[in-house]
């Protein structure tokens, strides 16, 4: 990953956000912290600024869009669900640990009293819905109930069941004569070789 530029993710922040912002960039640096998790916490403050500044329905915002000491619970709870409304309630989840870092960092550095981001829950998504077994097409023609009937467990995943329900499933009249040639079978192990019983020789 290339350095990032601070002064892009401050682009159209107060003078004040974007100074605390450099000022914490610092202290994961000196952490020896990967440059992605450094990028990932400076994106999520930046994202809060910004949000304050342009999109918060609180009319009161202003001054929490000027200096994030003003920051409230209530700021961050509504920029939490709007990260659910407008991306995925991973990411929520996500930025919710990248501005407990931030506002960490406020407090050891005095600026503030208490975090905004101490009561707040993390926000969870939906329930992935239990693994589903599904019979392979090369055995659409054997009874469940035989051994050599191969079934498949899909994890929950939507990634997975895409790549199942469109290229990557095996082909209409797969031959069942080869089994572990298609995609969604496990290819076989190989078996040891037999060892001859003691006392004979072969």
């Amino acid at each position: 990953m290339p350095v990032f530029d601070l002064s892009k993710l401050t682009a159209g922040l107060s003078r004040t956000w974007a100074g605390y912002l450099r000022d914490w960039g610092r202290s994961p640096r000196a952490a020896n912290h990967p440059q992605t998790t450094r990028y990932n916490y400076l994106l999520a403050a930046a994202q809060l600024g910004r949000y304050l500044a342009e999109y918060s329905p609180d009319p009161d915002a202003d001054a929490a869009a000027h200096d994030p000491t003003e920051v409230t619970r209530a700021h961050a709870e509504m920029f939490q669900g709007w990260m659910i409304d407008t991306r995925s309630a991973s990411t929520a989840v996500n930025k919710h640990k990248c501005l407990q870092q931030f506002f960490r960092f406020l407090v050891e550095e005095q600026e503030t009293d208490r975090s905004p981001m101490d009561r707040i829950r993390q926000k969870r998504g939906p329930l992935d819905p239990a693994p589903a077994l599904r019979r392979c097409p090369a055995d659409a023609g054997r009874p469940a109930t035989t051994r050599s009937a191969r079934w498949r467990v899909l994890p929950p995943s939507s990634g997975i069941r895409w790549l199942h329900d469109t290229a990557s499933r095996c082909p209409a009249g797969a031959p069942a004569a080869r089994p572990g040639r298609h995609c969604c079978c496990r290819r076989p192990r190989p078996r040891p070789p037999s060892r001859p019983a003691p006392g004979r020789r072969r």
